[in-house]
């Protein structure tokens, strides 16, 4: 077994493990009568002990020794929580969070530097990331309105102890939103009044007019716009701007490297996570709200590969949908088992060029900067995702203003997003920090814990559409660039 089904393994091992001790606390806590209402008296009387009262009194620190009795198993829930807080939260997603900024500003020029010089490229170039971004904002779209018809996270946190779950998860993040609710009020940002507001807002906060700050403050939008434009002209300066392209790539391996290492503590933290968020609303909400949630990025994930890609195919592509998809089904099913776009890209190319009558220029150039920059599954799915996690700890509807930042940001983030390990969960974190940013909705970046132990099989799914829609983008831009004579697919 290899060593990433080992920890695909160990992960799921860590989810069922953590919904089973979650689930052990929490049926314990809610057998005690009245906990809620006992905890806080308890509380109270840990307080006045600490203060050193004055009216502190035997009869006080028996009332106290006798509650303790009372509600053991409210108490041991209390303390599972902030353990599986300062483990799963503080210490894993924290090291993960370290990893995000050097890792957009090298995985993304890497990605856009891939493509060649775009000045000898042109037509081709300019048609083929125009497709990419095209279908990615496409499948975001989709993502979107799927998950806001659904509402998979609408009251997750409603059941039984569901406030205390909450309350808890919205506390590890206090000090990061009270950071960026500082940051809005020194910078005088208001909330938008009109849709125009909001877009303009978007757009302002696209340009990064000083990189080194948004960088140490975490702006994530303005710093990829800068990574895709440095990308660009560094790759149209020709032979003296190589030692930095190879230098980027020497960081990106490095941060690829260091991702992979702290993705070993993935199983021991999804316990953690996954045991404090069952401890706080109990097994079957909480397995009943994941499921709604996976059938909500895989109907997004189908809908935009078979029903959505084979329009564009069909139309712009002029090939019948039905037939491409038997000539590249070897590599549709090994990108499925692998889940790896990077992996498949042989058979990929192999497929298009003598089965799906894809020309060698176009097949060539598409497939290999797709691997590397088309990411439609990883785009919806993040959308998908995020807003889930929205509805979770908001419950309400999510502004405009912020399903646009969304939508930009998952787009963007995809970009370079094949060379990382697991991604899907990397690039969440880049969305997070970006929708949060947006000063409107927050979501603690820990949350993530919630669905981290169930990525396996969406990354699957999500893969095979990345590959299925590189292959399309192949057969598309054939009829702008072939070697002369391709045949047809089928």
């Amino acid at each position: 077994m290899s060593g990433r089904n080992w920890l695909t393994t160990l992960t799921l091992t860590g989810l069922i493990l953590g919904a089973i001790v979650g689930e052990f606390y929490y049926r314990r806590a809610a057998d005690v009568d009245d906990g809620p209402a006992r905890l806080a008296e308890h509380d109270a009387l840990v307080a006045r002990k600490n203060a050193d009262d004055a009216a502190w009194t035997p009869a006080d620190q028996a009332r106290l020794h006798a509650l303790r009795g009372e509600i053991g198993p409210v108490l041991s829930k209390r303390a599972f929580g902030r353990a599986a807080s300062y483990i799963g939260s503080d210490i894993f997603m924290g090291l993960l969070k370290m990893l995000i900024m050097p890792l957009i500003v090298s995985s993304v020029i890497v990605g856009v530097t891939s493509a060649g010089d775009f000045s000898r490229l042109g037509r081709m170039a300019g048609v083929t990331f125009f497709y990419f971004f095209s279908t990615m904002l496409l499948a975001v779209a989709l993502g979107l309105v799927l998950v806001s018809v659904i509402q998979p996270g609408r009251g997750f946190f409603d059941g039984p102890g569901g406030d205390e779950a909450r309350a808890t998860y919205l506390t590890m993040g206090a000090e990061r939103r009270g950071e960026m609710e500082a940051m809005h009020a020194t910078e005088g940002v208001d909330s938008p009044k009109t849709t125009m507001d909001a877009l303009m807002g978007i757009l302002i906060r696209m340009v990064p007019n000083n990189p080194v700050d948004d960088l140490a403050r975490g702006q994530t939008l303005p710093v990829i716009v800068f990574s895709i434009f440095f990308g660009i002209i560094l790759s149209m300066i020709g032979p003296s701007g190589r030692p930095l392209i190879d230098l980027m790539r020497a960081l990106m391996d490095v941060m690829i490297k260091m991702t992979e290492y702290v993705l070993c503590l993935a199983p021991v933290g999804v316990f953690f996570l996954v045991g404090r968020a069952v401890a706080g609303i109990g097994l079957e909400t909480f397995a009943q709200k994941i499921g709604v949630y996976m059938f909500t990025v895989i109907a997004g994930l189908l809908l935009h590969g078979f029903v959505v890609l084979p329009l564009i195919l069909w139309i712009f592509g002029r090939t019948n949908p039905w037939r491409f998809t038997i000539a590249m089904r070897e590599a549709l099913l090994l990108a499925f088992s692998t889940a790896s776009s990077s992996a498949t890209l042989p058979v990929t190319i192999d497929c298009a060029q003598t089965r799906g009558g894809c020309s060698r220029r176009a097949s060539g150039f598409v497939l290999p900067l797709g691997s590397t920059v088309n990411m439609d599954g990883t785009a919806l799915y993040e959308a998908v995702a995020v807003v889930f996690l929205a509805q979770a700890f908001s419950g309400g509807a999510i502004p405009l203003s912020d399903l646009i930042i969304l939508a930009l940001t998952a787009t963007l983030a995809a970009v370079g997003a094949a060379g990382i390990p697991e991604a899907g969960l990397t690039t969440m974190i880049i969305v997070i920090t970006a929708v949060n940013a947006g000063g409107t909705v927050y979501i603690p970046p820990a949350a993530i814990g919630l669905i981290l132990g169930v990525d396996r099989i969406l990354d699957m799914t999500r893969t095979m559409i990345n590959v299925w829609g590189d292959a399309v983008g192949a057969r598309i831009i054939t009829r702008r660039e072939p070697d002369g004579g391709a045949p047809e697919a089928g």
